[in-house]
């Protein structure tokens, strides 16, 4: 997880970056799929044409997710080249996204502490606003989708920047290395289905209800909400681990939280 001030937006007026993301998110989404219903099993070796091959797709966008699930710790990188799949079960899971809910409070309650410059909150607002207009529709297309993933990155690095704490934002990047802890694990892995949208509404709010909090000087809400947001996605995570397709990337047996 990075954090440049000046990363993550959308580019909206060339088509052809548009259309690149959105092949980028489409193919972490699959891959997710896979690793998720246990298609790819623990250990299994992954090689970027072989995925191209099984998913239809252009070798950019199987290599950047590729890469970016190596960065957030669903595969490790082979010695020989490409990837194999990483090991977890359901309490590694759940309690890497407790352990990112639990810092990202901290920072908020941070930055609600400490203040935040009137240009790093404007640039939240900013965010938070392009989400809400991504959200209108009442059926997100895959664009809107993407778009959603690359905002809701952008809303995680800009909470870690408001604690104005180094320290705390090293260990949230820390943690987002660990299996489905990243801000898009949940996203991506309940993206179907016909409360979607709903969840991201929810989790939308939560986001403006923490940001209220911190301009408010409300700490200790402000901490409360962002580990009801990790809680949030334990919840649909779970729902996802569940569902009919569902076969767990699961060696140790552990079983989902109710």
């Amino acid at each position: 997880m990075k954090l440049p001030s000046d990363a993550g937006r959308l580019v909206y007026n060339t088509s052809s970056a548009e259309d690149g993301n959105n092949q980028t998110v489409r193919a972490l989404l699959r891959l997710r799929e896979l690793i998720l219903g246990g298609a790819l099993a623990p250990g299994e070796r992954i090689t970027e044409l072989a995925m191209v091959e099984r998913l239809g797709m252009s070798r950019t966008p199987i290599r950047t997710a590729l890469v970016r699930l190596q960065e957030e710790g669903l595969l490790e990188g082979l010695p020989a080249g490409g990837f194999s799949v990483r090991a977890f079960g359901e309490s590694d899971i759940f309690d890497a996204i407790e352990l990112r809910g639990t810092l990202e409070g901290l920072a908020a309650r941070f930055a609600a502490e400490r203040g935040v410059a009137p240009a790093l909150m404007q640039e939240m607002h900013g965010c938070l606003a392009r989400i809400d207009e991504l959200l209108t529709p009442q059926r997100l297309s895959e664009a809107a989708f993407a778009g959603y993933v690359e905002e809701n990155t952008r809303f995680h690095e800009l909470l870690a920047l408001m604690s104005a704490s180094t320290l705390v934002q090293r260990q949230i990047a820390r943690a987002c290395t660990l299996p489905f802890a990243s801000p898009n694990g949940f996203v991506m892995a309940t993206h179907s289905g016909a409360r979607a949208r709903d969840r991201l509404v929810i989790a939308q709010a939560q986001h403006r209800a923490a940001v209220q909090a911190i301009g408010a000087g409300q700490g200790a809400r402000a901490e409360a909400l962002m580990q009801e947001h990790a809680r949030h996605a334990h919840h649909n995570l779970s729902e996802a681990r569940r569902g009919p397709a569902a076969q767990p990337n699961n060696p140790s047996g552990d079983r989902p939280t109710p």
